[in-house]
């Protein structure tokens, strides 16, 4: 059915697209050079300093102390080589403005949707959104399922998605070989790549082919957009591959398990929206692999996505980068995926990448290929740098406690030195980390995040940097499950290292108190910040259980509520909150509907294109008490068709979950590490109310002269107490002389409930309705 398709390989640069005005449109105020200046000349003379003045001699002190008083070193001079090379990035975050393109100039794309093991659930969200995408004509728009296991289930996804598909069996180079299957059997000249879990919103491809065309058009002074003449679109360079942030619609573990997401954005926001931005000066953005297009041309240029490694993506961004195609990343979120759920899967996860990292740049031979510019050089270096940093965390943490409770010093020096030397270089850099920290991440929350994944990093990036590969790609797991699995054994290595922590640290007051050794204030400072990302991590491990199976979308949608699908007689109400398994509406009266357990309701829900009829159940009603609204909550039963689910899902996966995106004003070490400890020991209860109660608080005398109070009622049940009289009788009658007489009989439930036999009489009451309304406003 599709032909295959040669590869183009470039043997030679194209010249560099220059961008002919680099206007800083970042949120972020322009950052000067000459502090980057300052501090790498601080650094420089601080690493000397320390380097020749201030080991511990092996003769006096040991070999312990001199190599532990190197790995400090090396921490503390790595470290500032990160702060100073993400200052350089960050100072002065640049973003290219979309060009207006003309719809006729819209080319082919290709949907590459990668799945390698993935349930047919998860599939059919992502093909289903990819298949909505806008575009001027969505005739040149061909989406396929590239499953690298051929199972006739995905094939039968993709026939009733309207979908290609290619299946390949024995595929011994993975997702890179899945998706150069599908690059081999294609032809359009842009190419989407999605994992299986990340689903993209409706406007996607209207937001990101538009760059592609940066370098034939150019903006006049009158803000039009138009293309350039044929001879000036020659040697103007092109574009390689165009990177949107990778976000979630669940709340990554970090923020999940600390209790904090909805104050912490999530952990990958931070390079997405900021770090990788950062790159987009110096051409040298990473390729994520999920949520971008990519041109044929380049990816076909460097012989397709590499084999051989895994972190492909990783590798093929920066040979195709090396040929001077031009590349960047965007900040807007266009697609978003599911998180993982589990402390091992994050673990297996953050393992691939580092070990990949480590190993692609080794491959290529990073920093003696000709090949590389200075700028590709330094950034994908600073990567390396990054995973390195683990180790950093543990040589952090146990260098105080070595000198403390073991009497080993790895720093010698006075004082007057503490004060004059180190002090000054302290500030400097943390002054540099303040200013590479953001709205999104700060140097507390980076700390914290590392010192969580430390311990399980340490051997694998070790492992890789003495050439013992891992080269078998692992999928991280992309279900969406109930999660009560306990994984608090992980945070042995954390409760360790925090005993000896706080053992050193008692020590160190003791010394302070008695001896005034007033230089021990910064070691106390120092030990604390460590106990505080260590406590952090214990709560992290302790872990949370997944509440919900589905994942719920704030929304402000129109619903029509009926009793009958067929039914011509409806309620309006507003959709608050909508999830795959259902929804949350709100009414300002309370709806004269059946809501007991087990009523099957019917809805209609519309939101701009879409249109879905969904069954369901009321499964909690309630009103806060000063509020002026009933919240309905609705769990979605029976099977839909196709076509009514394709709908639903777009209506529920074609926006943004609103995690934060900024860091709260009120995070602190003590309010992150008091929220965590309170919100983990609280006892949540189940609601279980189905039908909106309304209170009463009436007295009314029966008929046998026995005085009640009616405490309140629903529209099945109302409650009662004596107030005079032996005892209330079994059956009854309440507001008697009245338009909306209630009958009421004695209910085995519990002592003071009775039914209401005519329940559906007085639904249909409007005396009893504007009663109801009236109690509603208690």
């Amino acid at each position: 059915m599709y032909e295959k398709h040669e590869f183009k390989l470039i043997t030679e640069k194209i010249p560099l697209y220059t961008p002919p005005d680099e206007t800083n449109i970042s949120e972020k105020k322009k950052q000067p050079m000459y502090l980057a200046w300052i501090v790498g000349l601080i650094i420089v003379v601080y690493g000397a300093w320390r380097m020749f003045f201030t080991l511990p001699s092996v003769s006096q002190y040991g070999w312990i102390a001199f190599v532990g008083g190197i790995f400090l070193l090396l921490a503390e001079l790595f470290s500032s080589y990160e702060a100073l090379t993400h200052y350089l990035s960050l100072r002065n975050v640049y973003e290219p403005e979309m060009p207006v393109v003309p719809h006729e100039l819209f080319p082919d794309v290709d949907v590459f949707i990668s799945t390698h093991n993935e349930e047919t659930d998860i599939l059919f969200k992502t093909a289903n959104a990819c298949a909505a995408m806008d575009y001027p004509d969505k005739s040149k728009v061909h989406v396929f399922l590239c499953d690298d296991t051929d199972r006739p289930e995905v094939a039968a996804l993709a026939k009733e998605l309207g979908v290609g598909y290619f299946g390949l069996s024995n595929n011994k180079h993975a997702k890179a070989g899945n998706i150069n299957n599908a690059l081999s059997r294609t032809s359009s000249p842009l190419i989407a790549t999605f994992d299986a879990d990340m689903i993209p919103k409706s406007n996607f491809l209207m937001e990101v082919v538009p760059y592609f065309f940066l370098p034939i058009m150019e903006k006049k002074a009158d803000g039009t957009w138009v293309v350039k003449p044929e001879e000036e679109q020659k040697n103007c360079g092109k574009i390689g591959f165009i990177q949107t942030p990778q976000v979630f619609y669940n709340a990554d573990l970090f923020q999940y398990n600390l209790y904090a997401e909805k104050r912490v954005p999530n952990e990958q926001d931070y390079f997405f929206r900021e770090v990788n931005l950062g790159k987009n000066r110096t051409n040298a953005v990473l390729y994520a692999g999920s949520n971008t297009m990519i041109s044929r041309e380049a990816l076909e240029g460097v012989g397709g996505i590499a084999t051989g490694t895994i972190t492909e993506d990783f590798e093929t961004g920066l040979r195709i980068e090396a040929l001077n195609f031009r590349c960047y990343a965007v900040k807007k979120p266009l697609a978003q995926g599911l998180a993982p759920i589990t402390i091992a899967s994050l673990i297996k996860q953050r393992v691939r990448w580092g070990r990949g990292c480590i190993y692609s740049l080794r491959r290529i031979h990073l920093l003696t290929n000709p090949a590389f510019s200075l700028n590709l050089k330094l950034s994908y270096y600073a990567c390396r740098v990054y995973w390195e940093s683990f180790s950093r965390r543990l040589v952090y943490i146990l260098s105080p406690v070595l000198f403390l409770l073991l009497g080993i010093p790895l720093v010698v020096m006075n004082l007057k030195q503490l004060i004059f030397i180190w002090l000054p270089y302290y500030i400097c850099y943390s002054y540099l980390l303040n200013k590479v920290s953001s709205e999104i991440r700060d140097t507390r929350w980076s700390n914290t995040i590392d010192t969580i994944m430390f311990p399980y990093l340490l051997i694998p990036i070790w492992a890789e940097f003495f050439h013992i590969n891992e080269k078998k790609f692992s999928v991280t797991a992309k279900s969406r499950s109930w999660n009560d699995n306990n994984e608090f054994y992980l945070a042995i290595p954390h409760i360790c290292l925090l005993v000896v922590s706080l053992v050193s640290l008692l020590f160190a007051v003791q010394q302070l108190i008695i001896n005034r050794a007033f230089g021990l204030i910064i070691i106390i400072m120092w030990m604390l910040i460590n106990s505080f990302s260590l406590l952090m991590a214990v709560f992290f491990m302790r872990g949370r259980v997944n509440e919900r199976e589905f994942e719920r979308f704030d929304c402000d949608l129109p619903l029509e509520v009926r009793a009958e699908a067929e039914s011509e007689d409806c309620f309006k109400a507003r959709v608050v909150n909508i999830s795959e398994g259902g929804f949350a509406f709100e009414s300002k009266e309370a709806l004269p509907i059946p809501t007991e357990r087990g009523t099957v309701l019917h809805f209609v829900i519309e939101d701009r294109k879409y249109r879905a009829h969904v069954s369901g159940k009321i499964v909690a009603v309630s009103k806060p008490k000063r509020g002026k609204v009933w919240t309905y909550r609705v769990q979605r039963i029976g099977e839909m068709s196709t076509a009514e689910k394709r709908e639903f899902f777009q209506i529920v996966y074609d926006r943004l979950n609103p995690l934060p995106e900024t860091l709260a004003e009120d995070t602190s070490y003590f309010d992150d590490m008091l929220r965590a400890m309170e919100e983990g020991s609280k006892d949540r209860e189940p609601q279980r109310r189905t039908m909106p109660r309304f209170r009463v608080r009436s007295k009314e005398t029966l008929e046998n002269g026995v005085v009640v109070m009616i405490e309140d009622l629903n529209f099945k049940y109302v409650r009662v107490r004596l107030v005079k009289g032996d005892e209330i009788p079994d059956r009854f009658v309440l507001f008697r002389e009245s338009e909306y007489p209630i009958s009421c009989e004695k209910s085995d439930m519990r002592e003071g409930l009775y039914s209401i036999l005519n329940s559906e009489a007085l639904l249909e009451n409007q005396a009893f309705l504007d009663k109801l309304k009236e109690w509603g406003k208690k």
